[in-house]
């Protein structure tokens, strides 16, 4: 089983973790091991003739789990037929055949690909009248203490530390009921529902007790996204606030993480607090910036005192005194910064992030939606079209499940008085907009919008990318719309990467022959067109780095509006002054419907380009903290080696 397996691989630190924990390379990895806990278990019951009750989860943590369980079932010929399960919950009120519906969601994952019988799954039932819903949470329980209890339970885990749909404040005794939902919670389903205003305030969930009474437990986190609220399950006291703390107290649980989703806790983000180390290069830098931060003092401030008195004695005693330790983190830091991203001509390049020459470089910014390259790199991007650089942008997706509905009629409607205006031929336009406008009176939540309608809103932004791209000073044969295909679904969920996608990636690479590849390495992106965007981009270049140009190309990583890299990670620092910063804001403006109302929101109620300049501002106020020039803002960057 894991749990040995976790004990014995990791020997978590007692003092920070108050619960098993094992940190796999990557979420597939990860359910890899999950699943395979799970078929065992399912093949001891099998042998001793008994059912096998399993508590699933629903939400993108197990999707991963789920489709390793599918190839178990059909490659290696695992069977459930001897399986019982009950999921933890349901939206209220919701149809069972709905696109956001739980038990549709269960049947396409995995209930429709194996041979669990239909009577054995449940899940909480959203066609309830409020009337009824307490007797059948009450059977629901029943059910559950007739066979036993659980013997397994996965979790996922929300942004507020909720399990189930137990929000912050459900007490630990808790039972299955109707609650109301979190705002967070809320607003990290939006994206499914087309917005808040669109989204369930409230649902069916199994209760604390139940959860706690299974026994075993296992909760799965993946992404940066979810790291904070780790730490605080993880580490932090037993509280009510957080109801996947109560975990801790569990004589059976594992949280399952991959890399990102743990980078928080202290063993992995200060090895030093918690055992003697090797001090690379990489955790010294890492441990002085942090020491800096958290005393508030310049780096170049900082005393053997400090090292000594925070956990860090041994890197005195290895590297100091403190001095010299300073002035080589301070020199490090010092040389991220330049104002010249593509290199600066005839100089000394040797501490310089990029390389001199050729002083002309070919340029290749990736943008996975159509405003990512000016939100997340807009100065940079003006700079190198200033310094002559050739700048080429490939639009990876077309952007235009982005677009609101009313945008996209205005737009069809100014067509259609634009064509009368002129004397065009107007009936094929008029009759396009009759159909849309038909379409989005009647159109449900969760309905996918017609080609026409999403072929309209993809226009939208093409103009809006175009617009930005010319504000920079670029013509249109350096301006590339891949359109890729695994993002033209209409709906919200995409498909997987596909060879076509990066097949297209791969000739636009091979068209231009870059020697400098700009790509969105922002990973915290809610609806996941980052992760696939830069999935494709990798796959491209490792296929082509045989290719004689790719010996000259080096990739550098961006991130967006959600976050930005950490101090320690940043590679390439750009600076702006205020006039930058108002023409990057300029160039943000040229996406006009992303103003005023975003349709993917996120938990952040600022707009694209207040985030953008804050995020900036703010990393330029760290390196001034840390005692290095004073810059209105900064870009960061950091270099990914294929």
């Amino acid at each position: 089983m894991l749990k040995s397996k976790i004990d014995k691989a990791t020997g978590f630190e007692k003092r920070f973790e108050n619960i098993g924990t094992v940190v796999f390379e990557d979420s597939k990895e990860a359910s890899a091991q999950v699943a395979k806990e799970i078929a065992d278990l399912i093949k001891v019951k099998q042998s001793q003739k008994q059912p096998c009750i399993l508590g699933l989860a629903t939400g993108s943590s197990p999707k991963g789990l789920y489709a390793e369980l599918v190839r178990l079932h059909k490659e290696e010929g695992l069977s459930f037929k001897n399986v019982i399960s009950f999921n933890l919950d349901e939206y209220y009120p919701m149809e069972p055949d709905s696109v956001n519906s739980y038990v549709r969601f269960m049947q396409e994952q995995l209930f429709n690909h194996v041979d669990i019988l239909p009577e054995n799954y449940h899940v909480p039932d959203g066609t309830l009248s409020k009337e009824e819903i307490r007797d059948y949470c009450d059977q629901y329980e029943a059910k559950i203490e007739a066979l036993g209890g659980m013997d397994l339970q996965i979790l996922g885990i929300g942004g507020n530390g909720h399990i189930g749909f137990n929000e912050s404040g459900s007490l630990q005794n808790s039972k299955t009921r109707l609650v109301a939902l979190d705002h967070i919670t809320r607003v990290a389903a939006s994206g499914d529902f087309s917005g808040l205003e669109n989204t369930p305030r409230t649902a069916i969930t199994l209760g604390v007790k139940k959860i706690m009474e299974a026994r075993r437990v296992i909760l799965l986190a993946w992404g940066e996204g979810k790291s904070n609220i780790i730490k605080a399950s993880v580490e932090d006291e037993v509280t009510s606030l957080v109801p996947a703390s109560y975990l801790q107290e569990h004589r059976n649980a594992t949280f399952i993480l991959d890399q990102a989703a743990a980078s928080k806790l202290t063993r992995i983000n200060t090895p030093w607090l918690v055992e003697k180390i090797v001090w690379t290069d990489k955790l010294i830098r890492k441990a002085v910036l942090s020491l800096a931060l958290n005393l508030k003092k310049p780096i170049l401030m900082l005393t053997d005192a400090d090292y000594i008195e925070n956990g860090m004695s041994d890197l005195l005693a290895d590297s100091g005194p403190a001095y010299d330790i300073n002035i080589k983190i301070f020199n490090k830091l010092q040389n991220t910064i330049t104002g010249w991203p593509g290199g600066k001509p005839n100089s000394d390049d040797s501490k310089r992030p990029e390389r001199a020459e050729p002083a002309k470089k070919r340029v290749l910014i990736f943008s996975p939606h159509p405003d990512d390259d000016i939100i997340s790199m807009g100065g940079t991007f003006k700079r190198l079209h200033e310094q002559g650089h050739e700048v080429h942008v490939g639009y990876q997706t077309s952007g235009n499940i982005a677009v609101a509905d009313d945008e996209a009629l205005r737009f069809a409607s100014f067509v259609c008085d634009y064509n009368e205006k002129f004397g065009i031929e107007n009936s094929e336009a008029i009759d396009i907009y009759k159909k849309a406008a038909s379409f989005l009176k009647n159109k449900k939540s969760s309905e996918i919008d017609t080609p026409e309608v999403r072929y309209i809103k993809g226009l939208i932004r093409k103009g809006e990318a175009r617009s930005t791209c010319h504000f920079i000073g670029l013509p249109d044969l350096q301006i590339h719309f891949m359109n890729l295909p695994f993002y033209e679904t209409g709906a919200i969920k995409k498909n997987p990467i596909g060879v076509g996608d990066v097949e297209i990636t791969k000739d636009l690479i091979e068209k231009i022959k870059p020697h400098q590849i700009y790509a969105a390495g922002d990973l915290a992106d809610p609806h996941g067109t980052h992760k696939v965007c830069l999935d494709a981009i990798f796959a491209a270049v490792r296929e082509l780095k045989p290719k004689k140009f790719m010996k000259d190309c080096w990739v550098w990583l961006y991130r967006g509006a959600w976050q930005e890299w950490g101090i320690d990670e940043i590679e390439m620092a750009v600076p702006m002054g205020p006039d930058q910063v108002l023409e990057k804001r300029k160039g943000i403006f040229k996406h006009q419907s992303q103003k005023d109302g975003v349709v993917f929101q996120g938990a952040d109620s600022r707009e694209f380009w207040q985030r953008a300049e804050d995020r900036n501002r703010e990393t330029a106020e760290l390196y001034d903290q840390l005692g290095l020039s004073h810059y209105a803002a900064m870009e960061a960057f950091v270099r990914w080696h294929y």
